[in-house]
């Protein structure tokens, strides 16, 4: 009875010391993660360039880690993978990554801005075609006053039409630019390891483009509209000019011309 009773007090004995020794390598852990914030918001929130505070982290991780993990070698391991992480192809991926996400913005912007552009452009177009069939439908009702009137107002809109023209070729050489560089950051984000950067801005690259691509077919439609419109006045013209002048002098001096 004595030797078992002796057993058990080297057996509990041993579970008692194990158990002191864990709980001290939980708050030496504790005190390391209250470290890491406290050093990481000082040195992240300071006015130094972002490589220069992450190698700064990196080396006071370090620094810190050797400094506090000692006796304890299993609390150190969560903090030497973070240590890890901010190696060199972490830092570029990381910068890939920001670079990545700029060029998305940038992108973005410009996209909307050039469908934005070709949609004013659409409309103005439209409301052009509109002036000039009312007034080919009405050619022969108007005054001289009321004609010279609404071509002021076809000239107008005809100037309205060129500005936004202008408009468009304006931002869409921004938004070219923003697809070269987009392209280009999803290639360096592939070779730098950062598949979900590179594969997000390759998505955004094609619905930008379907964006674009719907808003001008409305504007390549809308200016086939104008030419037949545009068309069609001629021919107008042509004819109430033949029917004023009085026809057959009219078509006399068109013989002798050929």
């Amino acid at each position: 009875m004595q030797a078992i009773r002796q057993c058990c007090l080297c057996y509990w004995g041993t579970d008692f010391l194990l158990l002191l020794t864990n709980m001290a390598a939980l708050r030496r852990s504790i005190a390391c993660l209250h470290f890491f914030r406290s050093t990481a918001a000082s040195v992240l929130n300071s006015r130094k360039p972002l490589r220069q505070r992450l190698v700064r982290f990196r080396d006071v991780t370090r620094t810190s880690l050797v400094s506090l993990s000692v006796g304890s070698g299993l609390s150190a391991v969560p903090f030497m993978q973070q240590v890890e992480n901010l190696s060199h192809e972490s830092l570029i991926r990381s910068a890939s990554s920001m670079v990545t996400d700029s060029a998305n913005t940038y992108l973005s912007q410009t996209t909307q801005a050039l469908v934005d552009s070709i949609t004013q452009y659409s409309k103005a177009l439209h409301t052009l075609i509109a002036l000039q069939r009312r007034y080919l439908a009405s050619l022969e009702k108007l005054s001289t006053a009321e004609e010279d009137a609404i071509w002021q107002v076809i000239i107008a809109q005809r100037v309205e039409v060129g500005d936004r023209l202008d408009e468009c070729n304006r931002f869409e050489s921004n938004w070219i630019n923003a697809v070269n560089l987009c392209e280009m950051a999803a290639e360096a984000a592939y070779n730098t390891g950062a598949e979900h950067a590179s594969v997000t801005a390759k998505t955004n690259l094609q619905v930008a483009k379907v964006q674009v691509e719907e808003v001008r077919q409305i504007s390549v439609d809308a200016e086939r509209k104008l030419t037949e419109t545009q068309a069609e006045e001629i021919q107008r013209m042509a004819e109430y000019a033949f029917i004023e002048s009085g026809g057959d002098d009219v078509h006399e001096a068109y013989i002798r011309e050929d």
